[in-house]
């Protein structure tokens, strides 16, 4: 069943227009306006109506918007964001690793190069440099990335408590966040990571053989029962901190439901999936039969989840969470995300690089910690890849929803999850509809979105 609807939904979300979506559900006929990412609730006498303009092409559509007043000022017009303030970097802080993923970004976690540690006062340099500039009341957020950043735990401390202090000098607030294998991880990082608020993020791939399929140790051996030993006292102790896991998905690992409800029993916080959609070697990349079955069983965890929000009890599909808060806020984006703007990553050896998945890649470099960030590499960053300087983007409902797509997976190997991303957006689209049609649901599961 879940092939059938995988099908289905990429069926109709296939784009027909930039303008407008139509979605059809047991409440009636909606019509979600990619301006602004709006959703309306239309009788059956006007859906019939834009069904029809759709056939008669974008002037069509542009007059019943028109006629509507839903055609304003644009969300988002052509503008590129101009380089805003640094307000996130991500520190590279082991470019080393104790793994030997078969898929890794960072070539086993020295992404091409000698293997390294970041010193402490390339660190502290790069803190300064985050903070630098902050206003009192902003919001910063610090992550340590790798490699494996617990490999470099002495510094990846020291960094957090300068950044403390010098945040405190500026009035501002910060954040910290980690993304570690867990192989590493001791009951002592899980009182510091409580103390400090941390969104600590293991990178687990499903049950045991699966995972141990697709993230051995680099002598062979499978990591999982060490990953889930390590992790376990975290799990327990998680209150400030929240603790996550996220599943990077490859054709040999997409039962999904089995996975999610896995973690979900063993204590994690929240439980992600993110495709495998560019790798170095092209091992484990996902194509279109492996996309449109993921497809399936994230339709499949949606259910479960939406069912579990009926009766109240909590199911921590992140996917699912994240998009009903973005329909809800109405999100509307030129970008995926903050890579290149106002969020940056640092190698090692303090160069500055879009986000983390470019550090020693020269298509994301963006200055150094000596030089400073090269705001003219950013504003021309910014403005090539805003979304309607790229195709499909351009004529796709669900440009604003997406941003475009995951920069570095875009550059490496152009944008094969298009079906995929559209179905899941209008499956969740859907599911927001039928929840929202239950305030006291919908309200409850906001508020547990907000505190997520």
């Amino acid at each position: 069943m879940s092939l059938a609807d995988a099908s289905h939904y990429m069926r109709i979300s296939s784009p027909r227009t930039p303008q407008v979506h139509l979605i059809e559900s047991a409440r009636g006929g909606h019509l979600f306006v990619a301006d602004g990412s709006r959703l309306f609730d239309a009788d059956a006498s006007l859906f019939a109506s834009y069904r029809s303009a759709i056939e008669g092409g974008s002037e069509a559509i542009e007059a019943l918007l028109r006629q509507a007043g839903l055609v304003e000022r644009p969300f988002i017009d052509d503008m590129p964001l101009a380089p805003p303030p640094l307000r996130a970097l991500s520190l590279a802080i082991a470019q080393k690793c104790n793994l030997g993923c078969t898929y890794c970004y960072a070539q086993q976690g020295e992404f091409g190069g000698i293997a390294r540690n970041m010193e402490l006062t390339e660190a502290h340099r790069a803190v300064d440099l985050l903070v630098a500039r902050a206003e009192p009341g902003a919001r910063l957020n610090l992550a340590f990335l790798g490699g494996e950043p617990l490999v470099n735990r002495k510094v990846l401390r020291a960094a957090t408590l300068h950044a403390l202090e010098q945040a405190g000098r500026r009035g501002a607030k910060i954040t910290f966040s980690i993304t570690t294998n867990g192989t590493l991880l001791t009951e002592d990082d899980g009182r510091f990571f409580e103390e400090h608020g941390f969104a600590v993020t293991v990178s687990v791939d499903g049950p045991r053989e699966v995972h141990d399929a697709q993230r051995p140790f680099k002598g062979g051996s499978g990591s999982f029962d060490t990953v889930m030993k390590r992790v376990a006292p975290l799990l327990k102790v998680q209150q400030r901190m929240q603790v996550s896991a996220r599943v990077t998905v490859t054709p040999h690992n997409l039962s999904l439901r089995r996975t999610l409800d896995t973690f979900v029993a063993a204590g994690f916080h929240s439980v992600g999936f993110s495709p495998m959609l560019s790798a170095p070697t092209a091992a484990g990349e996902m194509q279109s039969g492996d996309l449109e079955l993921m497809l399936g069983e994230m339709i499949d965890c949606g259910r479960e989840y939406e069912r579990a929000s009926r009766s109240r009890r909590r199911y921590p599909f992140a996917n699912m969470v994240n998009a009903m808060r973005e329909i809800h806020r109405g999100t509307h984006r030129p970008y995926p995300c903050g890579a290149g703007a106002g969020y940056l990553g640092v190698s090692a050896e303090g160069e500055l690089s879009a986000c983390h998945r470019f550090v020693g890649d020269k298509e994301g470099a963006m200055g150094s910690l000596d030089d400073g960030v090269d705001t003219s590499r950013q504003a021309d960053w910014l403005a090539a890849r805003h979304v309607h300087r790229q195709e499909p983007c351009r004529s796709c409902w669900a440009r604003y929803l997406c941003g475009g797509g995951c920069h570095h997976e875009v550059i490496r190997r152009g944008r094969p999850a298009c079906d995929y991303i559209r179905g899941w957006l209008h499956y969740c689209l859907e599911a927001y509809l039928r929840l929202s049609s239950e305030p006291e649901t919908m309200g409850r599961d906001l508020a547990g979105m907000a505190h997520g």
